[in-house]
């Protein structure tokens, strides 16, 4: 059989790739590791995982269908693990980039219980950022 190590990627299909990546990467501290133009897929280091951007009007993004919005979206939301946790100084600094952060709470995740904020992206998804789980 197999086990289950971690999220390994997600594919996010988007509207405008620039902005999508500005977020990414400025916000949110992922790095460009690799482009296939040819294909639409730019690929993002976020961590030990990867976030892939397909641009809709693409080859791969136009396999999907319709673009997400509003009315409907590709997924529910998406959790990055982070450290540090501090979230005043996160808070700061989403606000510094035009990004409104939802209020600080304990959720539950795979590492366990800890502190968490929502915010959204360029597009509408729902990214969640967590801290270490409560000891």
């Amino acid at each position: 059989m197999f086990r289950l190590l971690r999220l390994d990627h997600i594919v996010l299909r988007v509207r405008d790739r620039e902005a999508m990546q500005r977020f990414y990467c400025d916000v949110l501290g992922c790095t460009l590791e690799r482009v296939q133009e040819d294909l639409g897929l730019w690929q993002l280091r976020a961590g030990d995982s990867i976030i892939d951007l397909v641009p809709v009007d693409m080859k791969l993004g136009a396999a999907g269908g319709a673009a997400p919005g509003r009315e409907g979206r590709n997924v529910d939301h998406f959790c990055l693990r982070i450290e540090p946790w501090d979230a005043d100084a996160i808070r700061v600094h989403l606000l510094a980039h035009g990004v409104q952060p939802g209020e600080p709470a304990l959720r539950f995740g795979a590492d366990g219980r800890g502190p968490s904020i929502y915010l959204e992206d360029p597009e509408g998804n729902t990214v969640e950022l967590k801290g270490p789980p409560q000891a």
